[in-house]
C-alpha cells in the first residue's frame, strides 16, 4: 500500500490542517492501493504564501542559474523512472509497456524541450527607445488529471520554472502518487523553497482553493470542459490569467487518396491507446461512404489486435481509471446500440475473462451520424465512433461540427491532406500519423480551451509583457 499522507510546502514535507484521508482504487483490481491525505482551504493558503514569498528571488535567477536547475531536475527525474513507471501502472491502469515507454518518458522529455528552448530564448528586445521585457507571471496553480498523469505535470511546471515563476501542484486524486514522487524529485534536484509546492485534494475543495485565490497570478488547468468551466468562474473575480486544456471529438479524415486498410489501422491504434483516454485521441473516424463496409472489415481486423489486460502483462489495453469513468462509457455504447450505430466490435460490458476491473471492450461503431450523442459527446475510453461522408467538402464540414477543437487528422496525399488542414479547426493537425514534435504548441480552439502547452509556444504563457519607455536615449 503505496501512503502520501504529508503536503510538500515551502522546501519540506508538512502535515496537513486536517485529517481526512482518501483510498486510491487500484483500477485492475478495484481495491485500494493506497491513500493520500486531502487537503483544505488552509493548506492551500500556506503553500501559496511560500510561492509568493519565494517569488520575488526566484524570478529574478539569471537563465545560467536556471539551466543549472533543470539539469538537476532532469538527472533527478531519469534516476526516479522506474517508481514513476510502477505509480503510474497501478494507480490509472497504464500497462507497463505504455507506463515505462510513454508515460514517463513524456514527463522527460518536457522537462528537456524547456531546457532546450530557455538556453536561446529572448526575454528582452529593444524597440527605439523602448525596452520591451518578458517577465514571469508570479505564482501559478497547477490542476492537473489523472490520464496522463506524469506528463501534465511536467509540461506545466517545465516552461513555469524555466522562465522564473514559483507554483502550488495539485493533481488528481485518482492518481495522485506520481505527483508525489515528482515533488521528491524536486526536493532531490534542490528546487529552492517555495517555488515547487504539492497539496493533494479535490477539486471542489483543494482546485476551488487555489482557482480563486488573490495570491495566485495564473492557473493553468487540464481536464474536462465541465470543470475547466468552473474554474473560468471561481478564477473571474481575481481577474488571474485561466489557461485551459480541455476536452476534444477529434475527427480522423481518410481521404479518398489514402490506403484505406493502413489508415484505418492506424485510426484504431491511435484512438485505442492508453485505453482511449486521451483528450486528442480520433475519435470520429471520417470515410468516404462509398468505401464503408470496406473500412469497417479493415476497423474489425484491427481492432482485433487490441487485446485488454491486467497492467503487469503485455496487453495493449490495461483498464480504464475508475467506476466512475466505466459506467459512463457503458453508458455511451449503450446509448450508441440504441440510436441505432451498427456496432462493428465490443459492446457493453467487460471483456471475457476479465470480470474484476474497469475493463472494456474496444468497441467500434460504424454507420454513425454526427448529430448521434457518441458522435458528440467526449467518450474517454476505447470507442470509435466512424461516420460516412460523401465527398471532401462534406468531410471537412463533418469535422469541423462540433463543440472542441483540439486535434484533427488527415489520411491521403500529402498535398490533398494539407488543403484539407488549412480549413479544420483544430489546434493540431496531424497528417498521415506523423512523429510526435514534442516542440509543437499542444492545446485548442473553441470549448477545448485556451493557450498552449509544449516547447517555446509553452513559455508565452507565464510571462508578462513588461514595456519600459524611456529606457535609452532617443535616437540611440
Amino acid at each position: 500500500m503505496r501512503e502520501a499522507l504529508q503536503f510538500y510546502i515551502d522546501g519540506r514535507w508538512t502535515d496537513p490542517a486536517t485529517d481526512a484521508k482518501l483510498d486510491v482504487i487500484d483500477p485492475s483490481t478495484e481495491r485500494p492501493m493506497g491513500r493520500i491525505a486531502m487537503g483544505g482551504a488552509a493548506d492551500v493558503d500556506r503553500a501559496v504564501a511560500a510561492a509568493k514569498k519565494a517569488f520575488d528571488s526566484y524570478s529574478r535567477t539569471s537563465v545560467a542559474e536556471r539551466l543549472d536547475l533543470l539539469d538537476s531536475l532532469i538527472a533527478a527525474f531519469e534516476a526516479r523512472a522506474g517508481d514513476l513507471a510502477d505509480a503510474v501502472r497501478e494507480e490509472m491502469g497504464a500497462p507497463a509497456w505504455l507506463a515505462a515507454g510513454a508515460q514517463v518518458p513524456l514527463g522527460l522529455a518536457h522537462l528537456q524541450v524547456a531546457r532546450e528552448v530557455l538556453r536561446d530564448y529572448r526575454f528582452a528586445d529593444r524597440h527605439g527607445a523602448t525596452l520591451i521585457e518578458k517577465v514571469p507571471i508570479g505564482v501559478c496553480a497547477f490542476i492537473t488529471p489523472w490520464n496522463w498523469p506524469i506528463n501534465q505535470i511536467s509540461c506545466k511546471v517545465a516552461p513555469a520554472l524555466a522562465v522564473g515563476c514559483t507554483m502550488v501542484l495539485k493533481p488528481s486524486e485518482v492518481a495522485p502518487f506520481t505527483g508525489h514522487i515528482f515533488a521528491e524529485v524536486c526536493d532531490a534536484a534542490g528546487v529552492p523553497a517555495g517555488v515547487f509546492n504539492l497539496v493533494q485534494g479535490d477539486g471542489p475543495t483543494v482546485g476551488a482553493a487555489l482557482s480563486e485565490h488573490p495570491d495566485v497570478d495564473m492557473v493553468s488547468f487540464t481536464g474536462s470542459t465541465r470543470a475547466g468551466i468552473e474554474v473560468a468562474r471561481a478564477a473571474a473575480p481575481t481577474v488571474k490569467r485561466v489557461h485551459q486544456e480541455l476536452g476534444g471529438k477529434s475527427a480522423n479524415i481518410i481521404l479518398p487518396s489514402a490506403d484505406l486498410a493502413a489508415a484505418v489501422a492506424g485510426g484504431v491504434g491511435a484512438m485505442m491507446g492508453n485505453s482511449g483516454q486521451s483528450c486528442n485521441a480520433p475519435s470520429r473516424m471520417l470515410v468516404p461512404a462509398e468505401r464503408m463496409e470496406e473500412a469497417v472489415e479493415a476497423a474489425r481486423a484491427a481492432v482485433a489486435e487490441q487485446n485488454v489486460g491486467a497492467p503487469s502483462t503485455n496487453a495493449r489495453l490495461g483498464p480504464v481509471v475508475s467506476e466512475v469513468q466505466w459506467t459512463r462509457i457503458q453508458s455511451l455504447i449503450q446509448k450508441g446500440i440504441d440510436e441505432g450505430a451498427r456496432l462493428v466490435a465490443g459492446g457493453p460490458g467487460r471483456p471475457e475473462g476479465l470480470e474484476q476491473g474497469y475493463y472494456v471492450k474496444p468497441t467500434v461503431f460504424a454507420d454513425v451520424d454526427n448529430d448521434m450523442v457518441i458522435a458528440r459527446e467526449e467518450i474517454f475510453g476505447p470507442v470509435l465512433a466512424m461516420l460516412p461522408y460523401d465527398d471532401v467538402d462534406a468531410a471537412i464540414e463533418i469535422a469541423n461540427d462540433t463543440p472542441y477543437g483540439l486535434a484533427a487528422y488527415v489520411q491521403g496525399d500529402l498535398d490533398e491532406a494539407r488543403a484539407v488542414a488549412s480549413r479544420l479547426r483544430a489546434g493540431q493537425v496531424y497528417l498521415n500519423y506523423p512523429e510526435f514534435d514534442m516542440g509543437a504548441p499542444f492545446g485548442g480552439f473553441k470549448q477545448s480551451g485556451n493557450g498552449r502547452e509544449w516547447g517555446a509556444h509553452a513559455f508565452a504563457e507565464f510571462l508578462e509583457a513588461r514595456a519600459v519607455l524611456g529606457y535609452a536615449p532617443e535616437g540611440s
